[in-house]
């Protein structure tokens, strides 16, 4: 069992370094310097982050072994420096960069031979090394959502998605009421906010068969859905109208028709593909107006893991095997969403589509812990962020690797975010429901979103 955890670890971090090389060596070194939006890091400050982080958590605390660049430590703390301000920082050069994380790299894979992987929380199944291979992919995404800012040329490649005949399907899904088991206790390479596993009593919801496509939101901008003060939040409301937003971001509207660009490539927006780029209240306004709401979390994750037929709960849709290029649209094998009503083969047990990949999906819920959580390793990662300023996005995009992509996985950002890889699905209560969510403890209550407050 040790040796295949090794090997499981090894392909994680083999597998998101061969991507972040990739990321780092299709554009030149003036690109990667310069800092293509104040939202985003410089390409080459994340390229040193991920071995600076990698030296922090596998060469010193796994392995006991002495600084390489503890002088750095301080410019590559994401806590320390906003995005905004690192090209101001005296970030190592490219070349140099590189050489550093492949030092790392080759010392980190010397001391994943030699520690055993049990004795403690840290490198227990190998958690420590499968939690940096998250960190690097996560990175990895981020440098995808700087290669979709960045103007110029574009610099990636990658096959279309596959074609699915979807044949007909529904519109929506009744999701039967009842308990069932959201986040985990086993999964070995879970982060500290999905744990620890809790029953959940969800009363019975219809959610979408698929994400809202392209095409049914620009019936909503048609039907002037960014000129109706009705349908919006207040802060939302007040974002379109300080900012002049009247689309997704990279829509633009020329000769009647709708265009975008994806990755320095300027296209007509496919009307069948899942809407991308909007922000939460954005994806809250379009539900208002179809007279429906987003789901919660726990909605979310109860269409996507339980099976109501045998009462179990599963890692993903399909259950519990690791996702296949049948399964999903992962691990920028595309650079785009499929088809809506794509990936059969990933459906629900009640035939929901799409819940992994493509698109990150918007929930209604704020991030907060669940009961009994405990921040680990540290409490940068989760606890610092719980509240109500953050929105929870479920699912996973194409730009998600399969590490960094579960069943329990939670991700979240500010509402106002857009230049982030998110789309949505939307719900609505069943007949005679009591409401979105409940905590199976009768202490419970709930916000007024439907989250536990």
């Amino acid at each position: 069992m040790t040796d295949e955890l090794r090997r499981q670890a090894l392909d994680a971090l083999t597998r998101a370094r061969s991507r972040t090389a990739a990321l780092t060596s299709c554009v030149d070194e003036p690109e990667l310097i310069a800092q293509h939006s104040p939202l985003m890091s410089p390409l080459v400050w994340d390229l040193a982050h991920i071995g600076n982080q990698e030296e922090q958590w596998l060469l010193r605390t796994v392995g006991g072994r002495e600084p390489l660049r503890p002088e750095i430590d301080s410019i590559y703390d994401a806590f320390e420096h906003p995005r905004a301000k690192r090209p101001t920082l005296p970030l190592l050069p490219p070349a140099e960069a590189r050489v550093y994380a492949s030092d790392v790299r080759g010392r980190v894979l010397d001391i994943l031979e030699r520690t055993p992987l049990e004795g403690g929380p840290l490198v227990d199944a190998g958690f420590a090394f499968g939690m940096i291979a998250q960190h690097e992919q996560q990175h990895d995404e981020t440098m995808l959502i700087t290669h979709q800012l960045r103007k110029g040329p574009a610099a990636l490649a990658a096959p279309e998605p596959p074609v699915h005949d979807r044949g007909p399907l529904p519109r929506e899904v009744l999701v039967p009421g009842g308990a069932f088991t959201m986040g985990t206790s086993t999964e070995p390479w879970a982060l500290d906010n999905e744990r620890p596993a809790h029953r959940r009593i969800v009363p019975a919801f219809h959610i979408d068969t698929v994400p809202v496509t392209c095409g049914e939101y620009q019936a909503f901008i048609e039907d002037g859905g960014y000129r109706e003060r009705l349908w919006w939040a207040d802060e939302g409301w007040n974002q379109i109208r300080q900012h002049d937003i009247g689309a997704p971001l990279f829509w633009r509207r020329q000769g009647g028709v709708w265009l975008r660009r994806r990755f320095g490539v300027v296209e007509e927006v496919p009307p069948e593909e899942p809407v991308l780029h909007v922000s939460w209240y954005e994806a809250d306004a379009y539900a208002r107006w179809a007279g429906r709401r987003l789901p919660t979390e726990a909605e979310w994750e109860k269409a996507a893991r339980h099976d109501p037929r045998t009462g179990t709960d599963h890692r993903y849709p399909w259950g519990d095997e690791d996702p296949t290029p049948s399964h999903a649209n992962l691990g920028q094998r595309h650079l785009r969403p499929a088809a809506a009503g794509s990936y059969p083969h990933g459906a629900s047990p009640l035939g929901v589509r799409q819940l992994i990949g493509d698109v990150w999906e918007w929930t209604s819920s704020d991030f907060l812990p669940y009961p009994g959580f405990a921040a680990f390793p540290y409490r940068e990662y989760s606890e610092v962020f719980f509240g109500s300023e953050h929105k929870v996005l479920r699912g996973g995009s194409f730009a998600v690797d399969t590490v960094a992509c579960r069943g329990t996985f939670r991700n979240w950002d500010l509402p106002v975010r857009r230049q982030i890889f998110a789309g949505f699905r939307t719900a609505r209560d069943a007949e005679g429901n009591a409401g979105p969510e409940v905590h199976g403890s009768s202490d419970s209550h709930r916000g007024s979103d439907g989250s536990m407050a």
